[in-house]
């Protein structure tokens, strides 16, 4: 979205941003592995969906837009420049971070290993112990 909002200020249209962001569908680990599930001609054809999507939303958002007069004139779109601060979920995050920490001691004090072991060996093996 950051980026996306650089775009709109550098003049970018409206239905082009709304383009862009549905291109998150477009990554190439996805149409790989689109291409090891489907096959070569199923990818391709899913890519020219997908694209095909992409860039007729962005049309018609912008036509639709532009219709009803909801582009902002203005281009005044900022990025904001955040760092760590300290509120309820820094302290939320903490607290959950301290029990994971006392499930996980617990879990392998109890023979957890050797239980996850034993859940993936065939029945038969467990058996003869």
């Amino acid at each position: 979205m950051p980026l996306a909002a650089v775009l709109w200020n550098g003049g970018i249209s409206f239905g082009g941003v709304i383009a862009f962001i549905y291109a998150d569908l477009l990554i190439l680990p996805i149409l790989n592995i689109y291409r090891r599930y489907y096959g070569i001609r199923m990818a391709l054809v899913l890519l020219g969906t997908f694209f095909a999507a992409m860039v007729g939303a962005g049309y018609l958002v912008e036509l639709l837009f532009g219709v009803a007069g909801l582009i902002p004139a203005e281009r005044t779109a900022t990025v904001m420049q955040e760092g760590i601060s300290g509120n309820y979920t820094t302290w939320l995050n903490i607290a959950f971070l301290a029990l994971a920490a006392v499930l996980v001691v617990r879990f392998l004090r109890t023979g957890g290993i050797s239980m996850l072991r034993m859940m993936g060996a065939p029945p038969d093996e467990y058996a003869r112990h």
